[in-house]
């Protein structure tokens, strides 16, 4: 296959084992330093997506100084958020794999603090919406470039573990975001129209100091070198080994492989997308079943579950942070009890099992809350159950579109599953829900359930059939580099086109 770019014309050939010295590299504190440094923006989006949830009551209160509807804050702005995660996604998705992990992750960071602030100035419903969607622009690019810098960055035995946990901490920024609704909703400290700002101010000056501490990070030596920038990528592994190697007191391991790559300085995003296309069908298929049923279920529920709760029983705006935050501690343990099994039992029987699991037990719930069966606190139970197991496995979804796809299409990768997965369940379910809880009728809130449901037992099943072993495996055995001088296979067993 001819690339017609002249940029993107081969500038050397190199070979180089870069890959397994960081595969080899026991866990350290370098490691801790990624996690924290790039792993924090899945606690902040569920900082964002919780509080909005928290806050819709009051918002909608006389007094807000928003003027806006509860419908319209767990519905069209929640909506407005996820469409614009999913055009920042596609967009800096595209530069991540063109400019570098790092530039991108700082970038969109600096675009999300922006736009929290301006949202906490809001003076109007379409001052909110502006600035939530633009939120959701910097958090959808986050997502593309963190999540490639992580998995290019942590050694393979630890991948899976280390992935399911860094994204099971957005219920960690729901716990956060839970606790600090129920401070600054107390009218006896803050005043009506203040304390919801407070909300997302501090969630700027968490991604403030997030943004300092990510200033550490390097660049993925894997990107460098494909690049042609191997002398930065040799600069990086060596400064990481060094660490390494005085924490560890002794000498690492010697690496076992190398790989010849073909050096581009940038890859056509026509021939990208084409050779995934070409190379992977069934890979595909998995990551859109996987994304769209995660998508749908999370983000219906998620966004409305503070509107459900005030309808249908009876919560007041001021306490329902206290029944989200239980909601978010049984996600949150889901993925920190099950994460380690993803890489001992095996990515396919975990995946499938959080994914039919959480389905079948969200039947169940569907069923008892349609007939009226639920206290509230029996609801709750229900949902941390069923949340529980499809936390650790909605987690491992970003994990699998992440290592599956060849490291030049890495970001693009999971920025268009994750637009496509969210683009149709993320905005189709919370404004779903919004209109099925409007009604107050039970009935309608199950076909909502239901829905859920089957789209989880429907990501489960394609798991099972197309799913892909990778536990412990080294990237680059998973999916050749493009640029590799060897041919790439792909699940249909066919070779990769020659850039």
């Amino acid at each position: 296959m001819a690339v017609a770019s002249s940029d993107a014309v081969q500038t050397g050939t190199i070979e180089t084992d870069i890959p397994a010295r960081l595969d080899r590299l026991p866990w350290s504190r370098f490691h801790w330093r990624v996690i924290i440094g790039l792993g924090t923006v899945w606690i902040l989006d569920g900082l964002e997506v919780t509080i909005v949830g928290a806050i819709s009551g009051r918002l909608s209160e006389k007094g807000a100084g928003v003027g806006i509807s509860a419908g319209d804050v767990s519905g069209l702005a929640a909506s407005l958020y996820v469409a614009g995660a999913c055009v920042g996604a596609l967009v800096f998705g595209q530069l991540t794999d063109r400019f570098g992990r790092k530039r991108l992750f700082m970038l969109t960071l600096g675009l999300y603090l922006l736009a929290t602030v301006l949202t906490a100035l809001s003076f109007s419903s379409l001052w909110f919406f502006v600035f939530r969607f633009l939120t959701g622009l910097g958090i959808g690019g986050e997502y593309s470039a963190i999540n490639s810098a992580i998995d290019e960055l942590i050694p393979a035995k630890h991948r899976g573990h280390a992935d399911i946990s860094i994204n099971g901490s957005y219920w960690g920024g729901a716990i956060g975001g839970s606790l600090l609704a129920v401070l600054a909703l107390n009218t006896s400290i803050f005043p009506l129209n203040i304390g919801w700002r407070l909300c997302f101010a501090l969630g700027a000056v968490l991604g403030l100091g997030v943004l300092l501490i990510r200033r550490n990070v390097p660049e993925s030596p894997r990107w460098l070198f494909i690049h042609g920038r191997e002398q930065d990528a040799e600069r990086v592994v060596a400064e990481i080994e060094q660490e390494v190697r005085q924490e560890v007191g002794g000498e690492l391991p010697e690496p076992k492989e190398k790989i010849t790559v073909r050096q581009r300085r940038t890859i056509p995003l026509s021939l990208i997308v084409r050779s995934v296309v070409t190379l992977y069908p069934r890979r595909t298929v998995l990551g859109m079943a996987l994304f769209i049923s995660q998508a749908f279920l999370y983000n219906a529920v998620l966004f409305s579950l503070g509107y459900m709760l005030k309808t249908f029983f009876g919560v007041a705006s001021g306490d329902v942070p206290y029944y989200i935050a239980i909601f978010a501690v049984g996600n949150l343990l889901g993925p920190l009890t099950l994460g380690r099994l993803f890489d001992t039992v095996g990515r396919k029987p975990m995946i499938a099992g959080t994914y039919l699991l959480s389905g079948g037990l969200l039947l169940i719930t569907a069923f008892l809350f349609k007939n009226g069966d639920f206290t509230l606190i029996g609801f709750i139970i229900a949902l941390m159950t069923v949340f529980f197991f499809a936390s650790a496995g909605v987690s491992a979804a970003y994990l699998t579109v992440s290592e599956i796809f060849p490291l030049e299409t890495r970001a693009l990768c999971i920025a268009v599953f994750y637009a496509v997965g969210t683009g149709v369940g993320g905005i189709v379910g919370p404004l779903l829900f919004a209109h099925l809880i409007e009604s107050g009728k039970l009935s309608h809130v199950f076909v909502g359930f239901l829905i859920g449901a089957i789209a989880m037992i429907i990501g489960g099943v394609a798991e099972l059939v197309v799913g892909v072993k990778a536990e412990r495996m080294s990237l680059e055995s998973l999916a050749r580099p493009l640029t590799a001088a060897d041919a790439v296979v792909s699940d249909a067993g066919q070779p990769a086109p020659v850039l």
